[in-house]
């Protein structure tokens, strides 16, 4: 699940102030798919990289799987995001010198995944590129490189996938190739998926679509697709709330000082946890 509450983003350009994010309340329960649109300038960006833990809210909290990455220091952010966030970006950012199936394996390996190489060549199955694996980028077209892209994402099998424009850099036929790919994905893996997107027409297949502007929600509906999925959802959506309500609860417990009392031994003291914290960003 994604929550985020009272999220708001403020950079100082020149000498004025300038809010990109206004006070967001946002939750996405697990396996949603959401689509986010807006102009130039909405903040659509800005909201994916806060999402992310790439920067940092002015104020508010961010919560990922019941985690509040906004108290999180760099180190324990790159853990969460190595073990539960996938990424996908408009530009492909494989690595040249690696072929398709080297540039899916070798953050497995990294990681210190098991049975990575297999895991490696599943991917490239599912995307598509069983024949293509010993091929390097410059060998693949613009819509097989963002496959091998997906399917690097989908590599340390993420509760959650960040994808900024992915078909921004693709023709109509491949960027519809690539958006059915991760319809299928999201609905094989139960992914929750936040899609950043100028296209209404593909952003109308999500399950929901949440319209940014000037910084602001302004629109947040369900499509015929979401309703189809919403009772089953909706139940998981419940659950996972119950789970989070009661590690918050737990996390609560373990905060509370003890009470003072009339007795001669002192009892150990326990400090209260500490909240919300608040980068830079730039405006899309």
């Amino acid at each position: 699940m994604i929550r985020l509450n009272n999220v708001s983003k403020t950079v100082t350009s020149g000498s004025e102030k300038l809010t990109i994010l206004h006070a967001v309340y946002l939750t996405i329960p697990r396996g949603q798919f959401v689509a986010v649109v807006g102009p130039s300038g909405s903040g659509k960006s800005t909201l994916l990289s806060l999402v992310a833990g790439l920067d940092y809210p002015t104020t508010g909290d961010i919560r990922l799987d019941g985690e509040y990455i906004t108290q999180m220091k760099e180190d324990e952010l790159a853990r969460l995001r190595g073990a539960k966030v996938g990424f996908i970006f408009q530009s492909f950012h494989l690595i040249p010198s690696l072929t398709a199936y080297e540039n899916i394996l070798v953050p497995m390996e990294i990681a210190g995944l098991p049975k990575a190489r297999e895991r490696a060549q599943a991917l490239l199955e599912e995307v598509g590129l069983r024949e293509r694996g010993h091929h390097y980028p410059s060998q693949l077209s613009g819509g097989e490189q963002q496959r091998v892209a997906i399917a690097r994402a989908f590599s340390n099998a993420p509760t959650i996938l960040l994808a900024d424009e992915p078909t921004g850099n693709l023709d109509s036929k491949n960027g519809a190739h690539i958006f059915e790919l991760l319809v299928k994905l999201n609905r094989e893996h139960d992914t929750t998926l936040l899609l950043v997107t100028h296209d209404h027409a593909l952003a109308s297949q999500a399950d929901r679509v949440i319209s940014l502007s000037e910084g602001r929600i302004v629109e947040d509906r369900e499509t015929e697709r979401g309703r189809e999925r919403g009772t089953e959802g909706q139940r998981e959506g419940e659950k996972e709330e119950q789970r989070e309500g009661e590690n918050e609860g737990q996390r609560d417990e373990a905060a509370v000082p003890l009470l003072l009392c009339d007795s001669p031994s002192p009892g150990p003291s326990v400090s209260p946890s500490l909240r919300p914290s608040v980068f830079p960003e730039e405006a899309t």
